[in-house]
């Protein structure tokens, strides 16, 4: 549907081992200096080790939320930006990033609000950044079933996902087998619903939880 030809799951301890590594083209901090810099020449594995090896970065929280949502929010729903909502936003939405720089909803919000500005230099980098975090994404798997799931590394990109691809959500539900499925309410492509796989989300979650409670 919106994945790669040949989709393939992420080999997490493989990630893990190429990140760690400071001999390797994937080693962690230099990637992310690329990413933060939007260096065109980022190829989709980049983003994926990028994307997926956060997963083993101490910042990382499964269910991480932005202390900014509520305020972004008010800005989601406005239908005209004047300047000051704009300049807010990219203050906002900045600080975000720096917490999470791969905050979806919050990339895509802000390249356009950069766009309205006419920076549009700017705006073109972060829709860089976004376009490869989804490359990523999409590179993993169809979502047709859970086995060829998309993996994901935050419940609120399985949102991002259907809205981009303007699928209309109507409910949720966690498989045995660590998938999100999306259902949506049928249109013309004739598609039920998406799986997404939330794996190691989980599991790092339960690792949390285990040590917390210890």
């Amino acid at each position: 549907m919106i994945a790669q030809d040949v989709p393939q799951a992420p080999n997490y301890s493989k990630i893990k081992k190429s990140i760690s590594d400071s001999t390797s083209s994937f080693y962690y901090s230099r990637l992310m200096d690329r990413y933060s810099q939007s260096d065109s020449t980022l190829t989709i594995e980049e983003f994926r080790h990028l994307y997926y090896g956060y997963t083993y970065q101490s910042e990382y929280s499964p269910y991480w939320r932005s202390e900014y949502d509520t305020d972004l929010s008010k800005f989601y729903r406005k239908p005209e930006l004047k300047k000051k909502d704009q300049l807010k936003v990219i203050k906002l939405g900045s600080l975000t990033l720096d917490a999470f720089p791969f905050e979806l909803r919050v990339l895509n919000f802000l390249a356009y609000v950069y766009h309205l500005q006419g920076s549009d230099d700017k705006a073109m980098e972060l829709s860089f950044r976004l376009q490869g975090i989804l490359g990523a994404i999409y590179s993993t798997g169809d979502g047709m079933t859970c086995k060829t799931g998309m993996h994901v590394i935050a419940t609120s990109h399985e949102y991002v996902i259907i809205n981009m691809n303007k699928f209309n959500y109507s409910s949720q539900s966690l498989t045995d087998d660590g998938c999100d499925y999306m259902e949506f309410v049928k249109d013309e492509r004739n598609i039920d619903g998406l799986y997404f796989n939330i794996e190691r989300l989980l599991d790092i979650n339960l690792k949390t939880l285990k040590r917390n409670n210890k």
